[in-house]
């Protein structure tokens, strides 16, 4: 099993910055993918941006030039930088990790418990 744990969510206002953090841990043979996706009431989840093992990343356009994800493999960490936010970033933002643990025969997706993001205007 893997577990996702997140930090760094809470309120700023519109211009503000925010870094997200989310640590992965337990029984993990290797990770392929680490990101960020986000939700808000009655919306699918989207994703904001993913980081590959091969270095490759992935943005949302709503968030290009604005949002940093940033990836520590070694402590199989992975970050968010968020800059010059805006009041649309409100959202409920998941950790989210494509990984195998120890005797599992595939790859797997796995979710954190969701951190608050909250932009006021």
């Amino acid at each position: 099993q893997v577990q996702l744990v997140e930090s760094g969510g809470g309120l700023v206002q519109s211009g503000g910055s925010l870094r997200l953090s989310c640590v992965a841990s337990g029984r993990i043979s290797g990770i392929i993918a680490m990101g960020w996706f986000r939700q808000t009431p009655g919306n699918q989840r989207e994703l904001v941006a993913a980081s590959s093992t091969d270095g490759s990343t992935n943005y949302a356009d709503s968030v290009k030039g604005r949002f940093t994800v940033d990836r520590d493999s070694a402590k199989q960490r992975v970050y968010l930088q968020m800059n010059n936010l805006k009041p649309e970033d409100t959202a409920v933002y998941y950790c989210n990790v494509l990984a195998r643990a120890i005797f599992d025969a595939r790859d797997r997706e796995y979710w954190g418990q969701g951190t608050q993001v909250t932009v006021s205007s």
